[in-house]
């Protein structure tokens, strides 16, 4: 079986879960406890958290709020960051940004999306058309989840704070940590990430913030996480993604390398009589996303599947949607002829060259087939 649907989940790391599994037989302590033992793993947790965010960001100046998942960081970030006046996002964002941003605009606070490119990267002019004195936040996403397109966040964020230095800015970077090179830097306020897309557990996400940034809690109970989030603290999650964390960032500009060839592969045996490329060639080496034209994306995933393929048609977030067509191709502008086609394949540090060529040659074969059998 070829896995190729790793922007929606990664297996998790064997060696990590090994080295993890002690916090959940042996060290499950309650880290919040006064006890010798939960406060011994306290102390592990506050240097977990400064592992984690030593990868991209200065633990002097952030702090990690961990969450429950991506979808949560991001729902915090709007809610607590954008509460006057406008929200500016775009309509690449992933739904956890998206629906939240929309959702805000119900609760009184105007949401306003900008424009897109056709490789699903920002218009950065559309976006800095609709900041005003009144834009309490702004959020971009880093890597756009269904293309791979990636936002030049650090350079956004200036331009933001250039036209309005209280605006907050945020960043969905779920499909960029662990995968792609980069430091943020003080302009971006909040950042959002997710620890099963890199080889950890569900369950646990973070929001890396600025130490001096004030936000009210947005669960609330025992006052954890500095009081920005309640809740026992998930000790095997957290410790699982700081495995993972370290392990991607050890080997994170080889594995870019790696998968930029694998990524590369695939494209060029793919039949171009049958495929259009969608995803930019300088966009995030992890995810390629196609369109095969005169069929139904959805159709091939499964004949593919029944090959010993997986591969996805987008944000697995959105499979339980009652909308027929992508959001974020649709601002893409993709014609109605491919955007029923729009395939994702997606990948991870254990993706092979070998499984691309079997991948390759079972989507040549799918598509051509699915074609001759609907003419």
């Amino acid at each position: 079986m070829i896995y190729f649907d790793n922007a929606a989940t990664t297996r998790p790391d064997g060696d990590c879960l090994e080295l993890a599994a002690q916090y959940l037989k042996d060290k499950f302590y309650n880290p919040s406890a006064l006890y010798a033992e939960g406060y011994n793993l306290h102390l592990e947790l506050e240097e977990a958290r400064k592992s984690i965010l030593s990868h991209i960001a200065d633990p002097d100046g952030y702090e990690l709020v961990i969450t429950s998942c991506g979808t949560e960081a991001d729902n915090q970030a709007v809610f607590c960051g954008g509460k006057r006046g406008n929200i500016v996002s775009t309509y690449g964002e992933h739904s956890a940004v998206f629906e939240a941003v929309q959702e805000a605009g119900r609760r009184g606070v105007e949401a306003r999306f900008a424009a897109l490119n056709p490789d699903g990267s920002i218009n950065i002019q559309s976006l800095l058309d609709l900041v005003d004195a009144k834009t309490s936040l702004v959020s971009v996403i880093h890597v756009n989840n269904e293309t791979g397109a990636i936002n030049d966040i650090n350079a956004i964020a200036a331009m933001v704070k250039a036209k309005n230095p209280r605006t907050l800015f945020h960043s969905d970077g779920v499909q960029a940590f662990g995968k792609i090179p980069f430091f943020l830097s003080d302009n971006v306020d909040m950042y959002s990430l997710s620890a099963h897309k890199i080889g950890g557990a569900k369950g646990t996400g973070a929001l890396i913030k600025r130490k001096k940034l004030v936000l009210q809690p947005y669960i609330w109970g025992g006052g954890q996480e500095k009081g920005l989030r309640s809740g026992t603290e998930n000790v095997f999650g957290i410790k699982l993604l700081e495995l993972a964390a370290q392990k991607s960032y050890g080997k994170i500009e080889e594995n870019f390398k790696d998968i930029s060839a694998v990524n590369a592969l695939l494209w060029k045996l793919l039949d171009k009589d049958l495929f259009t490329r969608i995803s930019p060639e300088c966009g995030s080496p992890y995810i390629l996303t196609v369109a095969a034209r005169g069929v139904r994306g959805e159709t091939i995933l499964h004949m593919c599947d029944d090959e010993g393929l997986i591969i996805g048609t987008g944000s697995a977030c959105s499979s339980n949607s009652t909308k027929r067509h992508s959001r974020i191709m649709q601002a893409c502008g993709l014609k109605d002829e491919l955007i029923d086609g729009v395939l994702r394949l997606s990948f991870s540090k254990e993706s092979t060259i070998q499984e691309a060529e079997r991948a390759a040659k079972i989507l040549n074969e799918v598509v051509m087939t699915d074609r001759e059998h609907t003419k």
